[in-house]
C-alpha cells in the first residue's frame, strides 16, 4: 500500500486483531491476580470476599472457584493471546478446534467469551445479585464474542493464511 509522499506503508502486523489481543491478555492478567489471591486464601478474606457469598454455592471455600478462574478465565486467555501473536500451533487446540478452517487461538478465543459469559451467570444465581463489576466482565465476554467474529479479524485467522 502506498502512502502519500509515495512511499510504501507498512502494515501492522497486529492488523485488526490488537483489541482482541489486549482483551484476552487484559482479562488474563486479572483472573490470574484474582485467582491466585484466592487459592492463596480461600477463605477470601485477603480480597474482602465474604464466605455468606459460598452459602448457595456447592463449594465450601473459595479455593475451587480460584482454581477455575486462574486456569479458565487466567491461563488459558494469556495463552491464546500470546497465540494469537506469534500463531504457534499446539496440537491439543487444534484437535479442540471447532472451526477447522479457523486458526484455534481465534476458535479459543471465542470460547473464551463464552467461559466469561457463563461464569458471571452462574455467580450471579449462586450468590442472587448483580453488581456493576458482573455488569462489567458480562460485556467483557460479550466483547470478546464481537472482536472475535468481526469479518478483518476473521480473516486475519484463517487456517490456510500464512500470518
Amino acid at each position: 500500500m502506498r502512502t502519500s509522499d509515495g512511499g510504501m506503508k507498512r502494515e501492522s502486523g497486529l492488523g485488526r486483531s490488537w483489541a482482541l489481543i489486549i482483551m484476552q491478555a487484559l482479562l488474563a492478567i486479572g483472573a490470574i491476580i484474582g485467582g491466585g489471591a484466592l487459592i492463596i486464601d480461600p477463605s477470601g478474606n485477603f480480597v474482602h470476599m465474604p464466605g455468606s457469598l459460598l452459602e448457595r454455592s456447592p463449594f465450601g471455600s473459595f479455593l475451587i472457584p480460584g482454581i477455575i478462574l486462574l486456569l479458565v478465565l487466567g491461563v488459558m486467555p494469556m495463552i491464546i493471546a500470546i497465540s494469537l501473536l506469534r500463531r504457534n500451533h499446539w496440537k491439543i487446540g487444534e484437535k479442540l478446534n471447532l472451526y477447522p478452517n479457523q486458526y484455534w487461538g481465534w476458535t479459543f478465543s471465542l470460547y473464551t467469551g463464552f467461559a466469561l459469559i457463563i461464569w458471571i451467570m452462574v455467580q450471579v444465581y449462586w450468590i442472587q445479585h448483580v453488581s456493576v463489576i458482573h455488569l462489567v466482565y458480562f460485556a467483557w465476554g460479550v466483547g470478546i464474542q464481537i472482536v472475535t467474529l468481526l469479518p478483518g479479524v476473521q480473516r486475519r485467522y484463517e487456517a490456510d493464511c500464512s500470518s
